[in-house]
């Protein structure tokens, strides 16, 4: 059980993004989330959306760096994974 975060890859005004997921619980998640400073209504139904310099934070506090397609897969085996069939989502954040 843990929080997780990929690579930061994905590109959105002018940073670069990755994934923080939990493959135990969206508690735990929120939790993990909080202490990073990013808001609740950044969450994207699975998943938080974080810049770069918040996935080096995050894995400071103990998130494990993995590979996305890992993410993924630990996400869907703990039965968290939503689908765009599952309803809408926050249309993210941006730190200041």
């Amino acid at each position: 059980m843990a929080v997780l975060v990929d690579q930061a890859i994905w590109h959105w005004k002018g940073r670069k993004w990755a994934h923080l997921v939990s493959d135990h619980s969206y508690d735990e998640l929120h939790e993990f989330a909080q202490r990073l400073g990013i808001p609740r209504r950044a969450f994207q139904g699975d998943h938080y959306d974080v810049p770069d310099d918040y996935r080096l934070e995050a894995i400071r506090l103990g998130a494990e760096a993995v590979d996305a397609r890992v993410l993924v897969r630990r996400l869907k085996a703990a039965g968290l994974r939503r689908t765009r069939s599952d309803g809408p989502v926050s249309l993210g954040w941006a730190p200041a």
